[in-house]
């Protein structure tokens, strides 16, 4: 009687502890289906951002020549018409989210998460068992290698060994050279997801960017099936560009939104609000007849 009487003591001592210990570094688990929010992204998203606008990102003039030369035809080549985004970059898209972990079955800790996106179906890993990153010689692919850690109660995630991708599709890039830290947050039935991109090839400073989604359970991802076609019927081999100089569609993002063309250049100095003042002693170019700016 006195063993038994022992053993339940030690249950309901073992039972009281749990309850009053806390998850783990109050890890919220972000596994589950998740709806895109595009709402407060628009125009950016979906409809797309306008050729020329840079503002608020923090090129350089390499980054700037990129874009300037850059055309929405290059799309059309057979060899881009199934490229992903890279994983940066996905969280932007028309993205339908599924998040899930493996874990070890002898320790239940986990291994790994792993996220897959419905537009062109990408999947990333995000390692969680402590393994070091790879060497830089290591091939580079769209998402990345990543390993990740809890912060509190926010999934951080550090990713290298991207291929080359883009910070906005109008043409600015993000050079193989970047690495990309994300932070994943849930806060109850919505995420929000914060990439930060550190480039020396392109960026003076570190860009960063905010995507929410919102919890439905409900939802149903289909395959995304891609098979590239020939869509323009130019010569094999023409890869569309605009030359340095030449790419007369720059100037229509400024003069339509009344916003000084300098500063739709972008760079760093265009991403803090003291640069509304220094705006305002800016010349406008003649706005198109029929346009008018909201800003």
């Amino acid at each position: 009687m006195k063993h038994l009487r022992a053993l339940k003591y030690i249950a309901t001592v073992a039972f009281v502890l749990a309850l009053l210990v806390p998850p783990l570094h109050a890890q919220l688990d972000p596994t589950g289906e998740w709806d895109n929010r595009f709402h407060e992204d628009e125009p950016e998203r979906i409809p797309g951002p306008e050729i020329g606008d840079y503002l608020g990102i923090p090129i350089n003039d390499a980054a700037r020549l990129r874009a300037d030369t850059w055309t929405a035809t290059l799309l059309e080549l057979p060899e881009n018409q199934c490229r992903p985004h890279p994983s940066d970059y996905s969280w932007r898209g028309p993205a339908l989210l599924r998040i899930w972990k493996d874990t070890d079955p002898a320790t239940q800790d986990v291994v790994a998460y792993h996220t897959h996106i419905s537009w062109q179906a990408p999947e990333q890993t995000v390692w969680m068992d402590g393994r070091p990153h790879p060497p830089d010689f290591a091939p580079h692919t769209w998402q990345g290698f990543s390993t990740g850690k809890w912060e509190g109660d926010i999934l951080a995630i550090t990713t290298d060994h991207l291929k080359e991708g883009w910070i906005r599709r109008n043409g600015i890039p993000r050079s193989d050279r970047s690495t990309v830290s994300t932070h994943i947050m849930r806060h109850g039935t919505y995420l929000t997801v914060a990439v930060v991109i550190y480039d020396p090839a392109y960026l003076t400073e570190p860009f960063i960017r905010t995507t929410d989604f919102a919890y439905n359970p409900q939802q149903r991802m289909a395959p995304y099936p891609c098979e590239s076609v020939n869509e323009g019927g130019r010569p094999e081999g023409v890869v569309p560009a605009h030359l340095p100089g030449a790419n007369s569609f720059l100037a229509e993002f400024p003069a339509n939104y009344g916003i000084p063309p300098e500063a739709a250049r972008g760079g760093a100095e265009t991403m803090y609000p003291e640069y509304i003042a220094k705006m305002k002693s800016m010349k406008t170019l003649p706005r198109p007849k029929g346009k008018h700016s909201d800003r």
